[in-house]
């Protein structure tokens, strides 16, 4: 969702010059709404590189209220990308799921003639988040908790009842993972900017390898350490963050996508992972540990086609940063180091494919 600082905690600045709004027009909508109280302040959290997130504050003392709005980013976009009604959606149907923690939903507006692009309002719900897999700002005995709780609130999440919660037409459940590799090919290829050997054949053998399906959970489809917020003193998961992904899918895609880090090298200025690192010393699980606790909260047995799960995740994460790249050039990427990051997208695809090459 943001940066934050070495402590976890938000970094809320003011509105970038892209990401302005009307703030009259704004202040109107939330007042219609019943969810203004007299004059309304808005920053903008820093950092993400998807859709523009704001913080609001309304109200002074105990009538004073906090909330946060996502929006659309402005310009041209990919077709079914930054779907912020999807995120309304789904956490609004979480509400009421045990051991699964979303922000409570406020509104969710489709006219752009007010601010510029669609946008939605949730309560702010205060924590910290970190986004460095390594958690380096933590004590081991607080890294160990954290990895256990992301796969506690992983597990909690896969076990919904999709049809219980209202979510049955939310997403196709069966080829879930066929449909992901052909839509994230398509969109590689849309916004491309050279052909990555890695990324070309990479995609071939995804799908040359499609594993089979499984009983249909709710995906987040972006499930990791740096999308949780924790509770300040790290003693639960206050919230789960940036649902733009969620769809109905394969739980195991998600799972694989958490565990992406201990793929990726440790050290690499701007790539997120612990590959390298001595992870028993830093009180980080393994990925081995990992998986076992997820099978055992879902009851579940061992995983098959792990590898091929793992290359997909991999890959996924090349065509999104190669995206963010290409917004990057358009001027409307909400990061200002987002041609660094999508220069990126290379490392990751040649770590896939290794996967990829490990597993034949």
């Amino acid at each position: 969702m943001a940066d934050v600082s070495y402590s976890g905690a938000p970094e809320i600045v003011d509105i970038r010059s892209a990401h302005r709004i009307d703030l009259d027009a704004l202040a109107a909508h939330l007042a219609r709404h019943d969810l203004l109280d007299g004059t309304l302040s808005v920053r903008q959290f820093q950092g993400g590189q998807s859709n523009p997130t704001y913080f609001l504050e309304t109200g002074t003392g105990e009538r004073q209220r906090r909330y946060v709005l996502r929006k659309q980013p402005p310009g041209e976009i990919l077709p079914s990308a930054h779907r912020i009604d999807r995120e309304y959606r789904v956490m609004s149907a979480l509400a009421n799921a045990p051991d699964v923690p979303v922000p409570t939903m406020r509104l969710y507006c489709d006219d752009a003639d007010v601010i510029g692009t669609p946008f939605y309002v949730m309560d702010y719900v205060a924590g910290r988040v970190f986004s460095a897999p390594a958690l380096p700002a933590l004590a081991a005995s607080d890294r160990r908790r954290v990895y256990h709780a992301l796969v506690d609130t992983m597990a909690a999440l896969h076990a919904v009842d999709v049809e219980a919660a209202g979510l049955t037409t939310f997403g196709r459940p069966n080829g879930y993972v066929e449909r992901q590799i052909e839509r994230w090919r398509s969109q590689y290829e849309a916004s491309a900017q050279a052909t990555d050997p890695a990324m070309d054949q990479l995609g071939q053998w995804l799908g040359d390898h499609i594993p089979a399906d499984t009983r249909p959970a709710i995906a987040h489809g972006d499930f990791r350490i740096g999308n949780l917020l924790l509770a300040p003193d790290l003693s639960n998961v206050a919230a789960i963050l940036d649902w733009e992904l969620a769809t109905i899918g394969h739980p195991i895609a998600d799972l694989a996508y958490a565990c992406m880090p201990y793929y990726l090298p440790h050290g690499v200025a701007g790539v997120k992972g612990i590959d390298g690192l001595d992870l028993a010393a830093h009180g980080i699980p393994d990925e081995a540990s990992q998986l076992s606790r997820y099978c055992q909260q879902r009851g579940i047995p061992a995983i098959d086609d792990w590898p091929v799960f793992v290359a997909f995740a991999l890959y996924r994460t090349a065509a999104i940063l190669q995206g963010v790249y290409a917004r990057a050039l358009q001027g409307n990427a909400s990061n200002a180091d987002a041609l660094q990051v999508g220069e990126r997208a290379g490392l990751i695809a040649e770590r896939g494919w290794a996967v990829a090459q490990r597993f034949d």
